[in-house]
């Protein structure tokens, strides 16, 4: 509600272009609107959530309702059709087949109808089968965030321009968690790519499999939706297919997103949203009156004042946990094995990660032993014996453990993206456990980090949540979860491989016999817990308020974010 005691700076924060209250009346290209500010620990990287940047970098958080698509993650982590977008219907058969319709009203913000085109271009980057010679081997040309469902795609039957899509996965295959398929944040302006790689039909071009066409079109879903510190965009690479369409991006402006002109559903209820990723100031940004909504890691900014906002922290569906290199100094299962031993696993949790809300058991409840398993599946309980040895501080294990390794007195780089106080701590109670055992910890986080610099051994370990996330990560049925420690996916920045570990969860994805999935799922966590690829912490807390007079805010510690449903909220003057 507006106080008429700030009818005064409310004025000059218009004439400034600033936000005032939790409301920001801020300036747009044509004309003065109403906004909210947004602030969320994901970083603005790309448009495009199917890439690996995109994922690792929480796309999904910032443009799940600018680019919308066949379903959404809702706060509860589940998958929420969007029939605005279109429909999607498994057909009967013994062949899994799934039809997409899209709405005949659905056009992009640029003019361009939405088209099958669009879902041809996701399946062919994400299936993994275009690929090109790389150092050992073959290397995909999509440098995409996972294969996951989509490489069990045999065909998308489109017809260019058409509404209708028609996928027909291969004979001997059944992919469970179709819905996680063509969703939002994820399905790419197909007409984009094919302007900017100089391709008349990417249908015909991908069909074809032409390898100069192929070539152009993934470099440019590589790169050409990357977005820049400097915010110097391109607007006509970024059109919506959502509720909002981005109007400009800086570091001193934030993202600023306003309605989208062309939305042929319900119409956004507050015209203008500005997102404030993680590299910001936020204490700043909150004491400027620039921020209505937080969803940030619970204690992550250190002494934030919320005084004015409803606060709630709550475990989220996102992992926080370390993701090991699989070469260099861990490149020993017994190296890994005794960073394991020595973790303060239960301190940690118990300082770092509870959450005063959680439930007695359940998500939140304790430390986290289950590396894809969440903590309130009917699973969990039978599928966690062998972490019982990894509880933390095991000094004489992690010290025997080292000298098996043949590598000794390691020193052990932890990167994660800074600023991020919690992070800071759980680097600094690691290095203090592990050092009677003879393992120097570095805190290695920084401003400009990127779980990329895992890859390129730059750092030992990265400290982050599901998929090595530095902000909002996680959804009910845990697909990145399970694709970050699959042999060659994107996602799997430890280059983790494991043959069998690869086989176990394609038959999980395949056979919802739960006597199955729990076998399938104890042998999956026994091997992880002795390969030790990550080291699964405790649910990753988020804090989550809402500026006074804003409604319907619902608190999202998933994957998507709070800003599910951005498009919804309003904030009462």
């Amino acid at each position: 509600m507006r106080h008429p005691g700030r009818a005064v700076r409310l004025i000059g924060a218009l004439v400034a272009g600033t936000l005032a209250a939790g409301l920001v009346v801020g300036c747009s290209s044509k004309n003065q609107v109403p906004s909210i500010g947004y602030a969320t620990d994901a970083t603005i990287a790309t448009y495009n959530g199917g890439s690996t940047l995109g994922a690792s970098s929480g796309s999904d958080a910032v443009f799940a309702r600018v680019l919308t698509g066949f379903f959404y993650t809702g706060p509860d982590g589940q998958q929420v059709a969007d029939t605005d977008l279109g429909t999607a219907k498994e057909v009967p058969g013994e062949t899994q087949t799934i039809q997409y319709r899209l709405n005949p009203d659905g056009v992009y913000s640029d003019g361009v109808p939405t088209s099958c085109d669009d879902l041809v271009l996701a399946w062919a980057a994400r299936s993994g089968r275009f690929t090109k010679p790389g150092e050992r081997g073959t290397v995909p040309l999509f440098d995409a965030a996972s294969t996951a469902g989509y490489a069990d795609i045999e065909r998308v039957d489109c017809q260019p321009g058409s509404r209708d899509a028609t996928v027909v996965f291969r004979p001997d295959r059944h992919y469970l968690a179709w819905r996680n398929l063509f969703t939002a944040g994820e399905l790419m302006p197909a007409h984009v790519a094919a302007r900017v790689a100089n391709i008349p039909n990417v249908v015909s071009a991908l069909q074809s499999g032409d390898p100069n066409a192929v070539g152009r079109l993934a470099e440019f879903w590589n790169t050409g939706w990357a977005i820049p510190a400097g915010g110097d965009l391109d607007l006509s690479r970024f059109p919506s297919s959502g509720p909002y369409r981005v109007e400009s991006f800086s570091q001193e402006d934030g993202l600023v997103l306003v309605a989208n002109e062309r939305w042929w559903g319900n119409k956004p209820a507050t015209g203008r949203i500005v997102v404030w990723p993680k590299t910001v100031d936020l204490k700043q940004k909150i004491g400027d009156s620039a921020v209505g909504v937080v969803d940030v890691g619970a204690g992550s900014v250190k002494d934030l004042n919320l005084n004015g906002f409803s606060v709630k922290t709550v475990p989220g569906r996102g992992v926080e946990q370390l993701v090991l290199s699989t070469g260099g100094v861990f490149g020993s299962r017994d190296a890994r094995r005794a960073f394991a031993l020595c973790l303060p696993r239960q301190a940690l949790f118990d300082k770092l990660g509870k959450v005063p809300d959680a439930p007695k058991a359940g998500l939140g409840s304790g430390p986290l032993n289950a590396h894809i398993v969440q903590q309130d599946s009917l699973f969990y309980p039978a599928v966690i014996g062998a972490a019982d040895k990894f509880s933390g501080g095991d000094v004489p294990g992690a010290t025997k453990a080292i000298a098996t390794s043949g590598a000794p007195n390691p020193t052990v780089r932890v990167g994660y993206l800074r600023p991020d106080d919690r992070r800071a701590q759980t680097v600094s109670m690691i290095a203090d456990a592990c050092k009677p055992a003879g393992i120097t910890v570095v805190d290695a986080g920084s401003s400009d980090f990127t779980p990329a610099q895992l890859t390129e051994g730059k750092v030992d370990a990265v400290l982050g949540s599901t998929a090595s996330a530095p902000g909002p990560a996680g959804s009910l049925g845990g697909v990145a979860a399970t694709s970050a420690l699959r042999t060659g996916s994107g996602l799997n920045v430890g280059r983790f491989g494991n043959g069998r570990y690869d086989a176990i969860t394609d038959q999980l994805a395949a056979d919802d016999n739960s006597t199955t999935q729990l076998n399938l799922l104890t042998d999956a966590e026994n091997l992880l817990w002795a390969e030790l690829p990550s080291i699964p912490l405790f649910a990753t807390p988020r804090l989550i308020a809402f500026g006074a007079g804003l409604r319907n805010g619902i608190a999202g510690p998933t994957q998507a974010g709070s800003g599910w449903n951005m498009d919804r909220w309003v904030l009462e003057r």
